[in-house]
């Protein structure tokens, strides 16, 4: 017998969530049934979407049921198999994070690529937070060479990417971070910065209209709340908005106001599209063959912040929203 030990949630979170939300339980793992693998895991992710999650509403995704591990990314290496696909030693990446091990169908994993870089980067750059940055631009956004482009968590897993794949297009880009270091790194990557805290909705768009003179021909929107506000206010002709995430109402507990400004996408004759990542996922090889050369090639850079050891996982999820990450926010597991 094998034991794991994972994460639960106790119960439904109203309004941030609190380190008293989750429990690390233990239990021992059945026998390996045909095609199954079981999995040491390395590395787990943290995200954003994961609160949605902890609602007890369906949105585009399940909610987590209370005292039942929960999931999220994952790396690890295979440690036993009854899958003819896997054998021990692999690497593989999953969706039963939350935990040290896991035990589940060999269809539920996938091998990781092959490319020149670090086994975390498929959680990050290279996994669901750079697929998101590049399907909102290319799929959602349209983005053509040369527009003027707006990233808002410019500094985090996704805006990051987001930043650097509109400046490979020869795109003006402004990023919207909540610290001057976060700014400073922003502008090394030769992006204009704007830094939002203490500012209210003119005092954003002001900054933003110093920014980019001419406005925005693409807005990445993760925010929300008064940055998609004072965003509206800089809306060029045609403009295209992806909405990726907003996590400024995440945590909320009461209905928040909307843009007063809505109606800047008619006078603009611009769109504004959500997207969920998942629908375009037949994609991510092509994301892949772009992306993955640029980062092997350090053409790309990224940051992670890394929490060490399983029992910290809820701490790194919660730091998502207190700004705390530079980059991806990632666990990592002791070998």
């Amino acid at each position: 017998m094998h034991a794991t030990r994972y994460f639960v949630l106790t119960e439904i979170p109203h309004g941030v969530p609190r380190a008293e939300h989750f429990s690390l339980e233990q239990a021992e793992l059945p026998d390996l049934q045909p095609n199954e693998v079981r999995v040491r895991n390395r590395w787990l992710s943290v995200d954003p979407y994961m609160r949605g999650r902890m609602s007890g509403v369906t949105t585009y995704v399940e909610p987590y049921a209370l005292n039942q591990p929960m999931a999220g990314g994952a790396v690890g290496e295979i440690i036993a198999s009854r899958h003819p696909h896997f054998q021990q030693g692999d690497r593989v990446r999953h969706m039963a994070g939350w935990r040290d091990v896991a035990q589940l169908s060999g269809n539920e994993v996938e091998p990781l690529p092959v490319y020149d870089v670090p086994e975390q980067a498929y959680l990050g750059v290279l996994g669901m937070p750079g697929m998101t940055a590049w399907t909102g631009l290319n799929r959602i956004a349209a983005m053509q060479r040369g527009d003027r482009v707006l990233v808002s968590a410019a500094s985090g897993a996704v805006g990051s990417l987001a930043v650097q794949l509109a400046k490979a297009a020869d795109c003006h880009v402004v990023g919207v971070a909540g610290s001057d270091a976060k700014c400073e790194w922003l502008e090394s990557l030769g992006v204009r910065a704007v830094n939002y805290r203490g500012k209210d909705v003119d005092a954003l768009s002001q900054a933003l209209a110093e920014a980019s003179p001419e406005g925005f021909d693409v807005y990445y929107e993760n925010v929300g709340g008064p940055l998609l506000e004072a965003a509206l206010a800089n809306l060029r002709d045609h403009a295209r908005i992806a909405i990726c995430g907003l996590i400024d109402r995440y945590n909320a507990t009461e209905a928040g106001d909307g843009p007063r400004n809505l109606n800047q996408l008619l006078f603009r004759k611009a769109r504004m599209e959500g997207f969920i990542v998942n629908e375009h996922w037949d994609h991510y090889l092509e994301f892949l063959n772009q992306v993955a050369p640029l980062v092997e090639q350090k053409s790309i850079v990224y940051q992670e912040t890394v929490a060490e050891g399983l029992e910290r996982t809820p701490e790194a999820f919660l730091k998502l929203f207190t700004g705390e990450n530079q980059g991806k926010m990632l666990v990592r597991l002791d070998d």
